[in-house]
C-alpha cells in the first residue's frame, strides 16, 4: 500500500511539473510571478500592474496618485481571468504612483457592485489607529534595506528559538523588529540557539491571532514595523550564524474581505473552494483550491518571494495535518495504520502543491530548510519528493510535548512510567527527521500552562526568590523542569525547539489584547529581565538552557544516529542511554539517590561529568563532586559489553563524557 500511494503521488506531482513546464516555462518563470503581479514592476519609469480576478467584470485601480477616481484607470481583460493595467511615467520621469502613497485595486463585480480590494499582491499594508481596516501602501523607497551578510551555512543540528516579534518585551505594547534585532538577537546567541523561526510575519488584521489568519500573503507585518526593518534583522541575525525560518500559513486565510483575500473578485470561489469545501469550520477561514493553476502561482510565488526579498532561509509549514486530508484532522485520531493515511479522505491536490513547494524551494535553493507540522504523522512526510514523499526536511514531533502535560496533569511521580516516556520520545518513522520540544507556543497560550506553570503554579507568584525558603513544589518544579528539557533535546529527535521565555519557565500565560481582556498588553510580552535579577531563581533554568545547547553545539548529539536506551527502570525511576559518545543517566524517582548504580555502556574509558542538573549554578543540591572520575568495567551490563558505577541523586540529570576518547 506504501509503495502503491507514494508512486501515484509523484505520478500528480511530476504531471503538475510538465505542464508547468510546457505551459509557463518551467517553475523558475512561474514561481517568479510576484515580480510581475499586483504593482510591483517600473518600466521605463512607469509602472505596469497585474491582478487575477475571474469573476470580475472590470477592473480599476484607485489611489492618492488619481485622487481616488475609481475608474479613471481601467485595466485589460486578458486570458484566464487576468487583468493589465500599464501607467506611463509623469513628464518629470518621475514613477505615477509615488512611494507611501495609498492605493486600492476597485472590482466591478457581476451584480455591478464597485469592490475596494487590497491587491492579493501588496507588499506594505498598514492601519492606521482611527480604522478598522487596513490600507494598501505602495512600497518603493529611493533605498532599500541591501543584504550585507551571506546566509549561515545549512545546520547540521538545529536549535530552534520559536519567537514572536511583538511579545519580545517585557513592556506592554507591540515590540518592534528593531527591537528584536539590537535586544533578543543577542540573547538568542548567547543562549547557543542557532536558529529563529518567526511567527506572526505575514500580515493578519487580527493581532490575537497569533498570525494564523492571514490577510495579505506579501506583506510583512507593519505593525513592527517596515519591510526594511524586518530585511536588517535578518541580515543582522545572520551576521551572528543564526538561521531565519518564517512561519508559514498556506493552510487557510482570513475571511476578511476588504483588507483580505475572501471575495477578491466578488465571487466566493477566487482563490478558495466554492461553498462549504471552501470553509474550515474550526478556525472560521477559508481554504484555498490547490487545483487551481493560479492558487498554484500565488504560493509558489509566495515562497520565492520571503526567500529572494527578505532572505528567509526556510519555512515551517503551519497545519499542514489540516491540509492533507479532506476532514482536515477534525475529530480524527491516528494510529498509523496505512489505511490512514491513502484513500479517497487524503486532499491529494493539497498533497501535490506541498510536493511542488518543496521541490522548488530545493531546485532554486537547496540550502532552505522545510518543516511539516503535521500531527497525523504522513509516512513519507519528509523522503525526498524523488521517492513519492513530500520533500521536508523535517517534521514536528508533536506528541512529545502532550505526553509531558500528561504525565504532569495525571499522574504522582512515583507513577511515572519510564517506558512510556521512552517510547514516545523514540517513536519516530525511520529516516525522517523529527523536530523534538517539551513546549511550545500552544502550551503557553491561555487556556493552557507551561511546563514550569503547571510544575509550580501559584508558588511562582510567591517563591520564585532566592531570600524565600526552597519550598518542596519550587524544588521540583525546577528539578523536574531542567531534566524534562534535556531529555527531550538529546532523546527526542533531530533538531530542537523552544518557545521564547520558556527556557526560563516564564511565569503565568500568553493573551493577547481582545476584548475578553479589556485590549491588556500585560501578558502580550516575555518578560527577559527575570533572568537578570540575580535575586530570582529564574536564572538557574536560563543558565541550564544554556549550556544545555552549548554542549550540543560541541558534540552534536541532535545530528548522531538515534540513542541507543540501555535502561528505563520502572521501580527505580532510571533512564539511561548513549549517544554522540555520551552517557545521559535521569533519575526521575522523587526521593530515592543511588550509590553504586550501574549503568551499561558501549566504549570503554574514564569519564567525567559533562553536565549536572544538580550543580549550583543550576538551582541545584551540589550532591555531585566533579572531580570524580568514573572508570569503566568489562562487565556486560544490559546488553552492553561494559558499564561503570555512579551516584545518581534523585531528580537528577547527569552527561558524562569519556575522557579517553574526548571530542
Amino acid at each position: 500500500m506504501l509503495f502503491k500511494g507514494l508512486t501515484k503521488w509523484y505520478s500528480l506531482f511530476y504531471n503538475h511539473l510538465k505542464n508547468i513546464e510546457e505551459n509557463e516555462g518551467g517553475l523558475d518563470k512561474f514561481s517568479k510571478s510576484y515580480k510581475t503581479f499586483g504593482v510591483n514592476q517600473f518600466v521605463d519609469g512607469g509602472i505596469y500592474c497585474k491582478e487575477w480576478a475571474p469573476g470580475a467584470e472590470a477592473v480599476f485601480l484607485a489611489g492618492d496618485f488619481n485622487g481616488w477616481n475609481p475608474c479613471s484607470h481601467p485595466y485589460k481583460k486578458m486570458e484566464y481571468g487576468k487583468w493589465e493595467l500599464f501607467i506611463p511615467p509623469g513628464q518629470d520621469g518621475y514613477p505615477p504612483v509615488p512611494h507611501g502613497s495609498k492605493l486600492k485595486v476597485v472590482i466591478r463585480a457581476q451584480n455591478g457592485q464597485l469592490l475596494y480590494r487590497i491587491s492579493p499582491w501588496a507588499r506594505y499594508v498598514v492601519r492606521d489607529e482611527d480604522k478598522v481596516n487596513y490600507d494598501w501602501v505602495h512600497w518603493n523607497p529611493p533605498q532599500s534595506y541591501i543584504h550585507k551578510h551571506p546566509s549561515p551555512k545549512r545546520l547540521k543540528s538545529l536549535r530552534i528559538y520559536e519567537s514572536h516579534v511583538g511579545i519580545a518585551s517585557p513592556e506592554g505594547k507591540v515590540a518592534s523588529y528593531k527591537n528584536f534585532t539590537y535586544n533578543v538577537l543577542p540573547r538568542i546567541k548567547d543562549l547557543g540557539y542557532n536558529c529563529v523561526q518567526l511567527m506572526a510575519i505575514m500580515e493578519h488584521a487580527y493581532y490575537a491571532s497569533f498570525g494564523y489568519q492571514v490577510t495579505s500573503f506579501f506583506a510583512a507585518s507593519s505593525r513592527y514595523g517596515t519591510p526594511d526593518d524586518l530585511k536588517e534583522m535578518i541580515d543582522v541575525a545572520h551576521s551572528m550564524g543564526i538561521t531565519v525560518l518564517l512561519d508559514v500559513v498556506h493552510s487557510h486565510a482570513s475571511k476578511n474581505c476588504e483588507d483580505g483575500l475572501n471575495n477578491f473578485d466578488g465571487t466566493d470561489s477566487c482563490f478558495f473552494h466554492s461553498g462549504h469545501r471552501g470553509n474550515h469550520q474550526l478556525w472560521d477561514s477559508r481554504l484555498f483550491d490547490y487545483a487551481n493553476w493560479e492558487v498554484l502561482r500565488f504560493l509558489l510565488s509566495n515562497l520565492r518571494m520571503w526567500i529572494e526579498d527578505y532572505r528567509f532561509d526556510g519555512f515551517r509549514f503551519d497545519g499542514v495535518t489540516s491540509m492533507l486530508y479532506h476532514h482536515h484532522g477534525i475529530g480524527t485520531g491516528f494510529s498509523g495504520d496505512y489505511n490512514e493515511y491513502f484513500g479517497l479522505h487524503v486532499d491529494e491536490d493539497a498533497l501535490c502543491y506541498l510536493m511542488l513547494a518543496n521541490h522548488m524551494i530545493k531546485f532554486l535553493h537547496p540550502e532552505c530548510i522545510t518543516i511539516a507540522e503535521d500531527v497525523s504523522g504522513m509516512p513519507a512526510l519528509c523522503r525526498p519528493v524523488a521517492e513519492g514523499g513530500g520533500g521536508f526536511d523535517y517534521r514536528l514531533a508533536m506528541a512529545i510535548p502532550d505526553k509531558w502535560i500528561q504525565i504532569i496533569k495525571e499522574l504522582k511521580d512515583e507513577d511515572w512510567n519510564m517506558g512510556n516516556i521512552v517510547h514516545t520520545l523514540t517513536n519516530r518513522r525511520y529516516e525522517e527527521k523529527y523536530i523534538a520540544y517539551a513546549e511550545s507556543h500552544d502550551q503557553a497560550l491561555v487556556g493552557d500552562k507551561t511546563l514550569a506553570f503547571r510544575l509550580m503554579d501559584a508558588e511562582m507568584y510567591t517563591n520564585m526568590s532566592v531570600l524565600s525558603p526552597l519550598t518542596p513544589v519550587i524544588d521540583r518544579g525546577i528539578q523536574l523542569h531542567k531534566m524534562i528539557r534535556l531529555i527531550t533535546h538529546a532523546l527526542g529527535g533531530e533538531s530542537y525547539l523552544n518557545f521564547m521565555g520558556n527556557e526560563f519557565g516564564h511565569p503565568e500565560w500568553l493573551d493577547f489584547p481582545r476584548i475578553g481582556n479589556n485590549e491588556s498588553y500585560h501578558y502580550a510580552r516575555r518578560q527577559f529581565n527575570l533572568t537578570e535579577d540575580h535575586l530570582l531563581r529564574y536564572r538557574f533554568l536560563n543558565a541550564f538552557d544554556r549550556d544545555m545547547n552549548k554542549w550540543e553545539e560541541k558534540f552534536g548529539w541532535l545530528a548522531s544516529p538515534p540513542a541507543y536506551v540501555s535502561e528505563k527502570h520502572e521501580s527505580n525511576k532510571v533512564i539511561a542511554f548513549e549517544r554522540a559518545g555520551l552517557i545521559f543517566i535521569f533519575n526521575f524517582h522523587p526521593y530515592q539517590s543511588y550509590v553504586d548504580y550501574r549503568v551499561g555502556i558501549e566504549t570503554p574509558g574514564k569519564y567525567e561529568i559533562l553536565l549536572d542538573s544538580d550543580a549550583a549554578e543550576y538551582g541545584g543540591h551540589q550532591r555531585l563532586d566533579h572531580s570524580t572520575e568514573y572508570f569503566s568495567e568489562e562487565y556486560p551490563h544490559n546488553y552492553r559489553p561494559n558499564s561503570l558505577m555512579v551516584y545518581i541523586p534523585s531528580r537528577v540529570a547527569i552527561v558524562l563524557q569519556n575522557m579517553d576518547n574526548p571530542k
